[in-house]
């Protein structure tokens, strides 16, 4: 069987209760997770798409938060709402989902508009 086209990595990390910076997993993350994979099985990408769950992505003040490979494309404040448009757009026709895609200047660095600006 040939190897997946994409992985999905959704970040569904649990922090304790007012940590500062909050988690995915108080933010929907797994619900997330579990509207991905229904969404990639009712449109029979199952065997091309993987859904995987994930630890801390380290990007708590954006989540939920997850990234696609191969093309490390990192989406913030993801929603279940949210899941049929990446699928359809980014896993299906290859187009990412601007409006909810982190900006590289906000994935892996100390400060970007985001961080503080939930409550966190």
């Amino acid at each position: 069987m040939p190897g997946f086209e994409r992985h999905v990595f959704v970040c569904t990390n649990v922090r304790p209760d007012g940590h500062p910076r909050g988690s995915c997993a108080a933010r929907q993350g797994e619900a997330v997770r579990e509207a991905l994979k229904q969404a990639i099985s009712s449109r029979g990408l199952n065997r091309r798409v993987r859904i995987n769950a994930a630890g801390c992505l380290d990007q708590c003040e954006h989540g939920p938060t997850l990234v696609i490979y191969p093309e490390a494309v990192w989406y913030g404040f993801v929603t279940p709402a949210d899941v049929p448009e990446i699928v359809e757009s980014h896993l299906v026709q290859g187009r990412p989902v601007e409006r909810l895609r982190l900006p590289d200047t906000c994935v892996n660095t100390p400060r970007c508009a985001h961080k503080g600006t939930r409550g966190e």
